[in-house]
């Protein structure tokens, strides 16, 4: 399966993005321009990226499973080197549920599924970068 994305120099530090579906994004920023804009940094795509992907995931299977999930924030904590590539090392990402008689047994089979089976960030992130991750959950 090929998929198109593109990519678009604006000035400066700024790009934008436009994903197959035609949807736009901003990158980057404009350092020396008045006023000045912030666009996404796009080492933080990539972690938005994996977050998105395993979320997307998780509510769906939790969804199958026929789980009243209400509400889901994930989060991700990340070491990256220190100098040039600044190549990602580490990444923890942290799961926080909000539902009706969510059983942590379920939720903790949703998340491995996403990282072991569906979630193409990851799987293809796991041969370079420690990932780890955990979750919470919160009553109703």
């Amino acid at each position: 399966m090929s998929e198109t994305v593109e990519i678009n120099w604006v000035r400066d530090e700024m790009f934008a993005g436009r994903d197959r579906f035609g949807n736009s994004i901003v990158i980057g920023s404009t350092p020396h321009s008045e006023p000045q804009f912030k666009g996404v940094k796009p080492s933080d795509l990539l972690l938005l990226s994996l977050l998105s992907c395993s979320a997307y995931d998780v509510v769906k299977i939790l969804e199958k499973q026929r789980h009243k999930l209400h509400s889901l924030r994930v989060t991700a904590m990340s070491v990256q080197q220190e100098r040039p590539p600044y190549a990602f090392q580490k990444i923890h990402v942290h799961y926080r549920l909000w539902g009706h008689n969510l059983r942590a047994a379920q939720v903790q089979r949703a998340i491995e599924l996403s990282e072991t089976k569906y979630c193409s960030v990851y799987n293809t992130l796991k041969h370079g970068v420690e990932l780890s991750s955990d979750f919470e959950i919160e009553g109703e």
